[in-house]
């Protein structure tokens, strides 16, 4: 064997967890689930149905009745049970069957999954934990401020399914500073990671870059981006991105959400919200609100595209500017075993700043060379040259 092939670095793709991530897990926007139907939501290799009961709560229960199998989010709700399609069988919010039509008595064992829910930022969340532990309220997300009061646009809310990778896959982009430039076309001039506790947090100023069009560059170098997203929790981002465009700044926000449905499959949830800038009118706001909405919504969907068509690397080979990729993970690992076995560095403060300064000099070199380009190969077929 040649001394080439034994120098080369392998690439280990490991195999996925083999549970699901314990914490807040949030199912999509709570108002789509208010139509009096029963909803399928497919989570942790399995099926979930959630339904509105007369009082106006989102229940979450396991999907299949325990009686014979029974698909319940095929069947019908009826006060405030689920009935199962098959025999009938009512089945509450807390998890206990209510009702049998045909029978003189409910088994004392009639009892099925349930899963703890709340209500945070209009978004209907479930506690999951393969322990079984009750819900831990203190590390819910935050509710938006002004939010509840009006002060934002309507949520733009989207969803895509991720087949044949699993979710950490996300996790990394945290510490990921370089893929802004070549995924979203900004130039990251600032760049920080904090973790501690159950929150993992990327602060981030960028600009646009003015060779390239769509996503986080649609305003080129007029366009200054100040970015904060923190996961709070195993799967639930919330972005604060403040962008000033020659001088006008408006406040977006945007979240970024999953759930795993398999070891390799999971669901993203994207939504996007703009700030209502004072004494503007409602017209003007959605405008506003339909541009950022676009311009997030494709820098998303760039990302999408590298999660669907790469492959899991648990040993990355990485530079300095690479950021703490390994410690991101191990920040992510607490998700992942006993409670009993998380251990200080899992949750601990770290702290670590990318620097920039190599990266934005050749970038902007860069830049440069292909404006030049780009004007040269105009000014050949004729069409006029944008300075």
């Amino acid at each position: 064997m040649s001394t080439a092939a034994t120098d080369a670095r392998s690439l280990d793709q490991g195999v996925p967890p083999s549970r699901y991530a314990r914490g807040w897990h949030c199912l999509g926007l709570a108002e789509t689930f208010r139509d009096g139907n029963p909803h399928a939501i497919w989570a942790f290799d399995g099926k979930l149905v959630v339904w509105q009961d007369s009082k106006g709560a989102l229940n979450v229960l396991d999907g299949y009745c325990r009686h014979m199998g029974g698909d319940l989010t095929q069947g019908e709700v009826k006060g405030d049970e689920v009935a199962c399609p098959f025999h009938d069988w009512r089945w509450g919010g807390d998890g206990k069957c209510k009702a049998i039509p045909y029978a003189r008595r409910i088994p004392l064992r009639a009892k099925t999954q349930r899963y703890e829910t709340e209500i945070v930022n209009d978004q209907l969340f479930i506690w999951y934990d393969p322990e079984g532990s009750e819900a831990d309220r203190s590390i819910l997300p935050p509710q938006l401020p002004g939010l509840a009061e009006g002060e934002y646009a309507d949520w733009s809310w989207n969803t895509t399914e991720i087949e044949g990778s699993n979710c950490r896959e996300l996790i990394d982009n945290v510490s990921d500073m370089a893929h802004f430039y070549y995924v979203h076309f900004s130039f990251p001039t600032s760049f920080r990671n904090v973790f501690e506790g159950h929150v993992a947090t990327q602060y981030m100023e960028s600009t646009g870059r003015p060779d390239k069009a769509g996503g986080y560059s649609s305003g080129g170098t007029d366009l200054f981006l100040k970015s904060e997203a923190s996961y709070f929790g195993p799967s639930y981002m919330i972005n604060w991105l403040w962008v000033n465009y020659k001088g006008f700044e408006t406040e977006v926000i945007l979240v970024n959400t999953h759930i795993a449905t398999s070891p390799n499959s999971f669901t993203l949830q994207y939504g996007i919200t703009v700030k209502k800038p004072e004494g503007m009118d409602d017209k003007t706001v959605a405008f506003i609100a339909e541009k950022y909405t676009k311009m997030f919504g494709e820098g998303f969907l760039q990302d999408v595209h590298i999660w669907k068509n790469k492959i899991a690397v648990q040993n990355p080979l990485l530079c300095e500017e690479d950021g703490p990729v390994y410690q991101l993970r191990r920040w992510y690992e607490q998700f992942y075993v006993d409670q009993a076995d998380i251990v200080p560095e899992m949750v601990e403060r770290f702290e670590f700043e990318v620097d920039t300064t190599k990266a934005n000099e050749y970038w902007h070199e860069e830049v440069a060379e292909n404006l030049r380009k780009k004007a040269e190969e105009d000014a050949e077929a004729g069409r006029p040259v944008h300075h």
